[in-house]
């Protein structure tokens, strides 16, 4: 095993062919190829397909968006068919190639693709991921299937419950694997690569490359080739890269701004938190635009409608965390809004790449509050480019408000006439009622009328009021003296 394969030259190969028609690939694979429109090769597949084909191990390093999924599903599906076959015995169909991906929307993505450039074989594949019920994927996987492309917790879960067997794997691909570190995956794939046999051929495949993807690769693979197509963690060259200095309040008119002024049908918007996405999705929806959200805490089912309908142009904006920036394939899309700064730099050049795919052009636009600079300074470091913020004129959309003037100007000018309100007729009024309060102390309440008046109480020596009754004597058998009294 070479001790550093990063740092070794790998030969080049023989020269690259651009086309398809090129490989050595069987017709069946060049028609699916040609029927999803591909003809000519990205750099990446002209220069790692060879690779595969010959058996080598491979690191394959490429921005994003540029064909790595083909870059290692056609060369894996034609070192299979010489294992295809029309028998229906499961036992037939052992899992010889194993994907695994670090997000569920990849996963589902990856074997989209899988099952494109296979839909004229005889090969049978699968998907599994979590969030949602094991028991349907557990019936596919009894059935058998050639290729099984999954997430790392999901795929535990099946081999611990004895669904699929990993004994026959003949090809390993990790996709993303820079992602799933990241995520903390690191020993699941442990557990996973332990289950396979040791002759196998391993294939790695990122756009970026840490210390832990090469400790990585030393660890699994066998002396494998680097394919560089770009500098590690470069951004593509057709994406535009606007920096603008907003305010927090002020990011969400800045976004339907430039919506508006770039005449941009879609474009996804992401953020740092997935409260923070589900609050600005709502938001977006009451300022009448076509909106969804795509979070871990929806179910899978919700996050691939979500997906689906903005793939299908029914959502004008996808607000998304970083669980849409790693390898999703959205055709044609023309931006991406950083309406956060991400917390990892690595993650920036992820999420621009959803946009300028496939040499396409691109704008991705990043919105800086000041207490962004630190993550813009690790932005800076990371793509190795000065970044210029640049100010930005928000136009007030909010309906003008009437002018406030002070008193003196409101004495000063005239107050314009008003129209006489509408006489009403007054009601006769009673002069009983319209004479003021005059007491009287000869007067008695209505209740007492006709009852003889009662003669006032004389004043008693000791300055008591008259309208206190005597105290009577209570007898000593009842506990009383002379003394003792009690009112009545």
């Amino acid at each position: 095993m070479n001790q550093d394969p990063l740092h070794s030259e790998p030969e080049a190969p023989a020269p690259v062919p651009q086309r398809f028609d090129t490989l050595a690939l069987d017709p069946k694979l060049l028609r699916a190829v040609l029927e999803s429109g591909y003809t000519a090769m990205t750099p990446i597949q002209a220069k790692a397909i060879p690779i595969v084909l010959d058996g080598r191990d491979v690191m394959g390093a490429a921005q994003t968006g540029t064909g790595k999924t083909a870059a290692f599903t056609l060369p894996l599906l034609q070192k299979m068919l010489r294992h295809e076959t029309a028998s229906a015995s499961p036992a037939r169909h052992p899992v010889r190639a194993l994907v695994i991906a670090p997000t569920r929307e990849l996963a589902d993505q990856v074997a989209n693709n899988v099952k494109t450039y296979a839909k004229h074989t005889l090969l049978r594949s699968t998907v599994v991921f979590g969030g949602i019920d094991m028991k349907p994927q557990t019936a596919v996987l009894k059935t058998g299937v050639e290729v099984l492309i999954a997430t790392p917790g999901r795929l535990l879960d099946h081999i611990e419950a004895k669904n699929c067997v990993l004994n026959q794997v003949e090809y390993v691909v990790l996709d993303e694997a820079d992602r799933m570190l990241d995520i903390g995956f690191l020993p699941d794939l442990q557990r996973i690569l332990s289950y396979l046999p040791k002759q196998r051929q391993t294939l790695l495949f990122s756009a970026t490359f840490s210390p832990e993807i090469k400790r990585l690769a030393q660890s699994y693979l066998q002396d494998p080739l680097l394919v560089e197509v770009a500098r590690p963690n470069a951004t593509a060259s057709t994406v535009e890269q606007r920096f603008y200095s907003v305010a927090d309040d002020d990011k969400r008119q800045v976004v339907r701004q430039l919506l508006k002024s770039r005449e941009l049908s879609q474009a996804i918007v992401f953020v740092n938190s997935k409260l923070g996405a589900a609050r600005l999705a709502r938001s977006f929806e009451r300022d009448g635009l076509r909106t969804a959200a795509l979070h871990g805490d929806k179910s899978q089912d919700e996050r691939l409608k979500s997906l689906a309908a903005f793939k299908a142009g029914e959502v004008d904006l996808l607000v998304a965390t970083d669980v849409a920036a790693r390898g999703l394939d959205i055709a044609d899309l023309p931006a991406v809004f950083n309406f956060d700064v991400p917390f990892n730099a690595e993650d920036y050049v992820h999420r621009i790449g959803r946009t300028g795919r496939a040499g396409a052009s691109g704008l991705a636009v990043t919105l800086v509050d000041r207490d962004d600079t630190r993550l813009v300074s690790d932005i800076e470091k990371l793509i190795k480019r000065k970044i210029e913020i640049e100010p930005i004129d928000i136009e007030d959309s909010r309906p003008p408000r009437r002018p406030r003037r002070d008193f003196e100007d409101r004495d000063e000018r005239p107050t314009p006439a008003r129209p006489a309100a509408p006489s009403r007729a007054r009601t006769p009024s009673d002069p009983f009622f319209d004479k003021p309060y005059e007491p009287s102390g000869t007067g008695s309440p209505g209740w007492d009328a006709g009852k003889p008046p009662v003669p006032a109480a004389p004043v008693r020596s000791g300055g008591l009021s008259p309208n206190i009754r005597p105290k009577k004597r209570v007898a000593s058998l009842l506990g009383g003296n002379k003394t003792d009294t009690s009112t009545a």
